[in-house]
């Protein structure tokens, strides 16, 4: 699986910049999401990579070969780059079966590709399977409806899971009918004493013209593997096909039409199909939001252990924080165009670089408090919060990671501007929030490191309690602002009850008010 390199990636329209001097790399083996509110310029990037879309100016490179390079004047067609697309509308054909519909892409392909003998391939997936008789009978016993008569279908689909042989091979070992000898192993020595002798034919054969069958059943000679320009043979169609149902479970499906499936059994479709001819690279562009909640969090599960068993490379487009979270290897967090931070999903929660990436990542949303600093000893910084609280901020010397510099062109209509975060209190609620005022600094608090007792810290009253069982998501009143903290457990809390509040921990970030980055992670004392 190859690297992914993107240096310097631009596309505009005119003086709207979509996408603003890109640079991203991409490691083999990783699943990236594309993270950013709709119109930041995710699927235009997306798009770039896949060869949909023609950069402006710019350079990709995928696994080491030059995809695109504007000054250079390549741009290497979609079909030609070894990408597997999965979008929002699975564009399944209704027509076709859910056979047909993996099968389709496989047939058109037509490349160089090695010369296989499919006779000996077949031969030996049967021979595989008659060594293993015992497994093989068990299968086909364990196939039987409630009459107790063997279900040919339901017996050949699991001898091709089973041993990952082709629905022919299946077929011509059902009909030797085995199961309903006397004399099974009798039976199976015969055919498999037959297809050996079939196997040796093939390799004496082929050793009088000078090539050596492989464990693939590939033709090589002087070491070097036989290549021709041609399609994929009918064996091998199936194989894949086969394959990649196996993957994604749905090999019992493969009669049926779309029309015939439920909304994440489609999806599946679409999936196999896309990881059929074996691309290098898969791009999804937000594929799971037409289903349903419960859905979503099941097909999430999947597309993770798709990731580990296809050893692919994962482009997710998604304006789902929890889907980039829960997902990503990597987040790329984009935001008008501009990239805002490329790290590890924990670490954009946890230590996000500027004022955007904290307020985008992570639900309940963090809380912002507005700071004035009042003076400094030695590391600790002593501010002025919550209308004249006072506190002290001692950082916890953690390195902090720079947001990427960004160089505007002078004829960006999108203009960047610093993002100002909104900051909830009573009169101005989250529907309209009061958007943060230049200040000093502009303190980020998680909820779930907010502590609520009767003992020590700010004093205030709840708000809101809102509990789900596992957790209550609770809203504090401090003078005219609301915090939000996350209470673990089934606590109930009474609207108006009066609590305390303190921050204890050392992952309270400060950040420069005017710039939006972030300055230090530390802890908070009152």
């Amino acid at each position: 699986m190859p690297d992914i390199v993107l240096t310097n990636v631009t596309k505009k329209w005119d003086r709207f910049y979509a996408v603003d001097n890109l640079n991203l790399v991409i490691d083999d083996n990783a699943f990236v999401t594309l993270l950013g509110p709709s119109g930041c310029g995710k699927t235009t990037t997306l798009r770039m990579i896949a060869g949909l879309e023609t950069p402006t100016s710019g350079r990709i490179t995928i696994g080491g070969t030059t995809v695109f390079d504007s000054e250079a004047g390549i741009n290497v067609p979609a079909n030609k780059r070894r990408v597997g697309f999965l979008f929002q509308n699975y564009a399944l054909w209704p027509n076709m079966t859910v056979y047909k519909n993996i099968a389709f892409g496989l047939s058109n392909i037509k490349e160089d590709l090695p010369v296989i003998d499919d006779g000996a391939l077949a031969a030996a997936g049967q021979l595989r399977v008659l060594e293993n008789l015992p497994d093989m009978l068990k299968i086909i016993e364990e196939s039987k409806d409630k009459s107790g008569k063997i279900d040919a279908d339901k017996a050949a689909l699991h001898l091709i899971d089973g041993f990952e042989i082709s629905a022919g091979s299946a077929k011509d070992l059902l009909n030797l009918r085995i199961h309903e000898s006397l004399e099974p192993n009798s039976v199976a020595a015969a055919k498999a004493d037959k297809l050996r002798a079939e196997l040796e034919a093939a390799r004496k054969k082929h050793a009088a013209s000078g090539h050596v069958l492989n464990e693939r059943f590939e033709l090589v000679k002087d070491g070097k593997v036989l290549t021709k320009t041609r399609k994929l043979s009918a064996e091998e169609i199936d194989l894949k096909v086969r394959k990649v149902a196996r993957i994604v479970k749905i090999g019992m499906f493969m009669d049926r039409y779309p029309s015939e499936l439920s909304g994440g059994q489609q999806q599946r479709v679409a999936i196999a199909r896309t990881l059929a001819p074996e691309p290098s690279v898969l791009f999804m562009d937000e594929p799971l939001s037409n289903l349903d909640a419960k859905l979503r969090l099941e097909m999430r599960s999947e597309l993770q252990r798709l990731h580990i068993d296809t050893g692919s490379t994962f482009i997710y487009v998604t304006h789902d924080q929890m889907e980039a979270m829960t997902l990503a290897s990597k987040i790329c967090l984009i935001n008008n165009g501009v990239l805002q931070q490329y790290a590890a999903p924990l670490d954009v929660y946890n230590k996000p670089v500027n004022l955007f990436a904290a307020d985008f990542v992570g639900s309940p949303a963090i809380n912002f408090i507005q700071a004035s600093g009042t003076g400094q000893n030695g590391a600790s910084t002593a501010l002025s919060v919550l209308d004249g609280i006072k506190a002290v901020f001692t950082p916890n010397g953690a390195e902090i990671e720079k947001a990427p510099e960004v160089i505007q062109a002078p004829d960006k209509s999108n203009k960047d501007v610093v993002f100002r975060p909104n900051i909830p209190n009573v009169e101005y609620t989250d529907e309209a929030a009061r958007v943060a005022e230049d200040a000093e600094y502009i303190l980020g608090v998680r909820p779930e490191y907010i502590r609520i007792d009767g003992k020590s810290g700010i004093e205030g009253e709840i708000y809101s309690s809102m509990p789900t069982g596992m957790e209550t998501t609770v809203r504090i009143r401090v003078g005219n602002h609301l915090l939000t903290g996350v209470v673990f457990g089934g606590v109930l809390y009474r609207i108006g009850q009066r609590v305390r509040v303190s921050f204890e921990t050392d992952g309270i970030i400060l950040f420069d008010g005017k710039g939006g980055g972030m300055i230090a992670q530390g802890s908070l004392s009152i």
